[in-house]
């Protein structure tokens, strides 16, 4: 009985001291990544679930460097959009339901990756405007079918905090001004350059794997 109220103790602990009691989370499974190794990505136009009419396009035009630099080979996103239109495909809706073997016919690629924006623009409060884009990413092989790859990501303007002086009535004024800015420009645009990097970047923890022209591909 002691001892099961000393462990209970423990568990109780504030959460600066049960780090020990938290559940460990799982190691990504990457075998079937690996197993495909794949070279060459081609980004489907994204699934846009926010209420920003620019989301997709502003995401979309972010998503070839951070993947270039973990060492693939990405299909310009430009020629990709142009290549669906050309074939009347203009909804990412329809482009993601496009069948998988279809998609490497036509680009030759070894993966696409599938993106959907769950989050993009600025919600305001009281005190502060924040600005946030969040997506959600899976990577598909193109010969199977399968999936090799799934991830998540978030971004946003206030990650430092808001530390305008004044009290309550400068939070109010700076909340205001910046409620202007980014109402009246694409403060949103940045940030899913932010979101979009970590998401595609290689070498977090459950994030993509690193392709085969990054130093790091036989590291792994």
């Amino acid at each position: 009985m002691l001892n099961r109220f000393l462990k209970l103790a423990v568990c109780l602990l504030p959460a600066a001291l049960i780090v020990g009691c938290a559940t460990p989370k799982a190691p990504y499974d990457y075998t079937a990544f690996k197993a495909a190794k794949p070279r060459s990505i081609v980004v489907l136009p994204p699934l846009n679930n926010s209420p920003e009419v620019n989301a997709g396009n502003s995401f979309y035009a972010q998503v070839t460097y951070p993947l270039a630099e973990a060492g693939y080979y990405v299909l310009p996103v430009a020629l990709v959009s142009e290549t669906f239109k050309q074939n009347g495909l203009t909804s990412p809706a329809d482009i993601h339901a496009v069948d998988a073997k279809k998609l490497s016919d036509i680009f030759g690629a070894d993966a696409a990756m599938y993106v959907t924006i769950t989050n993009y623009g600025a919600s305001y409060t009281v005190v502060n405007s924040v600005v946030t884009v969040s997506a959600q990413a899976k990577l598909v092989d193109l010969k199977t079918g399968n999936v090799l790859w799934t991830g998540s990501a978030s971004a946003s303007n206030n990650e430092g905090g808001n530390n305008s002086g004044g009290g309550l009535i400068g939070a109010l004024v700076a909340a205001a001004v910046k409620q202007i800015i980014n109402s009246t420009t694409d403060a949103s645009h940045p940030v899913a350059g932010v979101a979009s990097a970590r998401l595609l970047s290689a070498g977090g923890q459950s994030g993509l794997l690193y392709g085969p022209r990054s130093e790091n591909y036989l590291k792994q």
